[in-house]
């Protein structure tokens, strides 16, 4: 993949079956990496990118939860997003950093292992900005599921004191900066979304709250945008285990029925 200037690093098998590597790739002119996690018999699975949450060490990548996706026979990429774990610039909040997104989303297209389908994106918490704004301005993207996403900056810089000092430093006072909040909140922006939505959040979340749900959905429906609503009673930001599973079975299955009734 030379054209991509890709650079591919084999690191120790997570599981059985899967293999993972570490991943060189350009965005923006600065190289940045991300994990990849593909079948070990190198066969083509159907492609799909997640957007970790959080900012920096916080919410990073987790290589146990690429199996829980991989594992399911799907070619996972998760990038880390500028300036983690080795990789060049500095990660700014849904950003230029979104970038690193788009450029991911060409390189998974290209990937021999990857089935020749539009990625499906899977983002969680802070993520699911950075996979709605794909779903906006990037060619190639598959249906897109937010899972305890953000989706309106301005009402968490309302709800998370303990962000404010962070979001001041690298996007800006809201009040100030209004046009930057605006950039990052899919809830002024949705009807230029063009990917069906999944729309997955606990009624009690503790760091994204469940009004970024319902806002989101309003503002896809007011647009005539497809979506699908799932709140889970008595659930936080992070889901028990066993449950986890359930509600991915169900990510999986709508992934699929949105591939077999959307076209892009």
């Amino acid at each position: 993949m030379a054209a991509l200037n890709v650079e591919r690093e084999r690191l120790p098998d997570p599981a059985e079956g899967l293999r993972l590597e570490r991943v060189t790739y350009t965005s923006q002119g600065l190289r940045v990496k991300g994990y990849l996690m593909t079948g070990a018999d190198g066969g083509a699975r159907p492609p799909l990118i997640y957007c970790r949450g959080g900012i920096r060490g916080v919410g990073m990548v987790r290589v146990a939860r690429l199996v829980t996706l991989a594992r399911r026979g799907y070619t996972v990429f998760a990038p880390f997003y500028r300036g983690n774990e080795g990789g060049e610039g500095r990660e700014d909040f849904g950003g230029d950093d979104r970038h690193d997104l788009y450029a991911a989303v060409r390189l998974v297209r290209a990937l021999p292992e990857a089935e020749p389908l539009a990625p499906a994106l899977i983002g969680f918490s802070r993520g699911a900005m950075m996979a709605l704004l794909a779903a906006r301005e990037c060619e190639g993207v598959g249906p897109v599921v937010v899972w305890g996403g953000v989706s309106d900056l301005r009402l968490t810089y309302d709800e998370r004191v303990d962000l404010r000092r962070m979001l001041k430093r690298v996007v800006g006072h809201p009040r100030k900066d209004p046009a930057a909040y605006e950039r990052r909140s899919p809830v002024d922006w949705a009807e230029d979304i063009r990917s069906p939505v999944l729309i997955i959040h606990g009624s009690v979340d503790e760091h994204v709250g469940v009004e970024h749900a319902y806002r989101l959905a309003e503002a896809l429906s007011a647009a005539g945008k497809p979506y699908t609503l799932s709140i889970y009673e008595g659930r936080g930001h992070v889901f028990p285990r066993e449950e986890d599973e359930q509600v991915l079975d169900h990510l999986f299955e709508w992934i699929e029925q949105a591939r077999r009734t959307t076209t892009r």
